[in-house]
């Protein structure tokens, strides 16, 4: 009663509600990619995964031709045996981002499918640490923002109760991110946490010099300083600052992250469930990382990763970036600068399907 007897996949455009642009690029639309699972029991479970803007016909393409015709029959159950079934039939163009990205849309929606057959709410099936994790926002860090802005938003931030905002770096001087940085720093105090995103912009001695010039605002993390594939390279500027280097939103793999822990590369992992494959690698990910005493902050996704990093005991901190409000029935519960995990049964996204369904592209 649990096999899986249809599965479906299709394409949503979600606007982006504000203008967000970093040292490399601008979030344009969220190309949402969407599975659909249905059980002999009567089930149905739904799960997603995102690009910022390109690739999601790519990903949509590989669920339809080779993903979704393997999953008739299979135990819905074996969440697991699904997984590596999926990722095997694809090895060929894996470790990559198309392959997890598909994999991840249909990995969450058994975990949906689980969370509905037993009654549970994600951050309880995923392990039940806390239900409730610290918000830091993004939203109002972005590159292109005047130094006023800057100052306003995380002015904003800090009387909501927020316990952190991360501001966008990169811009072509050094003294001009440190103009940025001091400003706000001054205007909200050495308590609330300053993070900053480089967006891999930088090279390993550039990444050096500023973050020594950095050192002084007492900045809480330096985020993607360097191309994801330089692992040597944040080894060497881990070594050279106390400022805590944050990466993982562009790594595909379990093994990738192996591989910075065991170097002392990573002191925060930005784990994405999108990018990693889904809920079942994200969590070997966040259990590596907390056998290497390091916490976890993932990227982006905040509708799901509250639930996830609510979970396990090294989930630091939720990222603020509101971008599903318009495809969803009730937004992410945010109470004294805490984001709070739904208690519904399986992922606790509220989907309003008219709202998805009036944004299909394919």
């Amino acid at each position: 009663m649990t096999a899986i007897t249809a599965a479906r996949a299709y394409l949503v455009d979600i606007e982006v509600e504000t203008v967000r642009t970093d040292a490399v690029q601008a979030f344009l639309k969220q190309e949402t990619v969407f599975v659909e699972l249905d059980t002999a029991d009567g089930l149905t479970g739904t799960g997603y995964s995102y690009t910022i803007g390109t690739g999601g016909r790519a990903v949509l393409s590989l669920l339809r031709e080779a993903l979704l015709p393997r999953l008739t029959g299979q135990d819905s159950r074996t969440i697991e045996a699904v997984w590596s079934d999926l990722f095997w039939s694809t090895h060929a163009t894996a470790v990559g981002a198309i392959t997890s990205l598909a994999l991840a849309a249909v990995d969450t929606a058994l975990w949906d499918l689980r969370g509905r057959r037993t009654g549970e709410a994600l951050w309880q099936m995923a392990g039940g640490f806390r239900r409730a994790v610290p918000l830091y926002d993004t939203e109002g860090g972005w590159l292109h923002l005047p130094t006023s802005d800057l100052v306003a938003g995380a002015v904003a931030s800090q009387e909501r109760g927020l316990r952190g905002v991360k501001l966008k770096i990169g811009k072509p001087s050094l003294a001009e991110d440190v103009e940025r940085l001091t400003a706000v720093r001054e205007k909200v105090g050495p308590d609330l946490h300053i993070m900053v995103d480089a967006n891999q912009s930088m090279t390993a001695a550039e990444a050096v010099r500023r973050a020594a010039a950095f050192e002084p605002l007492g900045l809480y993390w330096l985020e993607e300083p360097l191309p994801a594939d330089d692992v040597s390279g944040h080894v060497h500027l881990a070594r050279s600052t106390s400022i805590p280097v944050a990466v993982g939103e562009s790594l595909y793999s379990v093994g990738q992250f192996r591989d910075y822990l065991h170097r002392g590369a990573a002191g925060i992992v930005q784990v994405d469930a999108a990018r990693i494959g889904g809920i079942t690698p994200w969590l070997k990910v966040a259990h590596l990382a907390e056998a290497y005493n390091v916490s976890v902050c993932p990227h982006f996704l905040m509708e799901l990763h509250v639930s996830l990093a609510a979970a396990v005991p090294n989930g630091l901190y939720v990222e603020h970036i509101p971008q599903l409000r318009a495809v969803t029935r009730t937004e992410l519960e945010v109470a004294d600068g805490m984001a709070v995990a739904s208690d519904s049964p399986g992922l606790g996204i509220d989907w309003d399907a008219d709202a998805v369904d009036d944004r299909r592209v394919a």
